[in-house]
């Protein structure tokens, strides 16, 4: 399917590996350019050099931590006029209640409620001009049904969700669209990680440990960057015009929910 947006140009965040990767190498695929962003400019470069190589795209990068407002400012002065925005950025660490403080909220709101809000404010506008815009916002599948340690992400996201609820149908007129991706257990580092950290605490492999979370999803196995890529650029397309402010789940059918 052409997707119809080759020659725009899209800034990714958190795009040098996992699912952020994944959506700026489908966007690459549709013929977007795109400005690239993680902390690690040396990996992030590699992955952009590997994007302008095969698709050959334009690929800006940019080093920096968007949970910042230094690294707010010096994305949004490297991205001006971007015609797609997909906000991403790691999620906070996992505990209990009683862990937490008023700093450690701070810190989840800044980088998964705060910064995703700041990059739509300063990219809003230019899309509304143009009379063409798509923002996804990778969230998670805790906003549909939280997950008891992760309340910093919990609270976090939710409030973005609800942010984006009112906005997304504040500038949808424009033909700007804002949605929502969510996903459950991908196959990517930090999947791998957690199944180490099980693997250890249970005196497993790290396989069975897999396994035992496949037997969690009706898919009975994790998703791939290359799927939630593919979504990501279909949402970012021109047939995706009449959805508006919706949360969509990526996660194998592990969340049970008739909405």
């Amino acid at each position: 399917m052409d997707l119809g947006i080759a020659g725009k140009t899209a800034l990714v965040c958190a795009s040098s590996k996992g699912l952020g990767l994944g959506c700026a190498t489908a966007l690459a695929e549709a013929g977007v350019n795109l400005v690239m962003n993680a902390r690690g400019a040396e990996v992030l470069e590699a992955e952009a050099e590997k994007l302008r190589q095969k698709y050959g795209v334009q690929v800006k990068t940019v080093a920096t931590d968007v949970s910042t407002p230094e690294g707010q400012a010096e994305l949004i002065e490297a991205a001006q006029g971007v015609d797609i925005l997909v906000n991403n950025a790691g999620g906070p660490p996992p505990g209990m209640w009683s862990d937490w403080d008023r700093e450690d909220f701070i810190k989840a709101l800044d980088a998964n409620m705060l910064a995703p809000i700041a990059l739509m404010k300063a990219f809003l506008p230019g899309m509304i001009e143009k009379g063409w815009g798509r923002v996804v916002n990778i969230t998670s599948g805790s906003t549909k049904a939280p997950i008891p340690v992760l309340g910093l992400s919990n609270s976090a996201r939710a409030g973005l969700t609800g942010y984006v609820a009112g906005t997304s149908r504040q500038v949808a007129q424009y033909g700007v669209n804002i949605n929502n991706l969510l996903p459950g257990i991908h196959d990517t580092d930090r999947a791998s990680s957690l199944d180490q950290g099980v693997a250890d605490q249970q005196g497993i492999t790290k396989d069975q440990a897999r396994q035992n979370r496949y037997a969690t999803i009706p898919a009975n196995r994790y998703g791939t960057r290359e799927e939630f890529g593919a979504m990501c650029a279909f949402l970012c397309s021109q047939h995706a015009g009449f959805i508006v402010g919706q949360n969509i789940l990526l996660d194998g059918g592990a969340i049970n929910s008739t909405m």
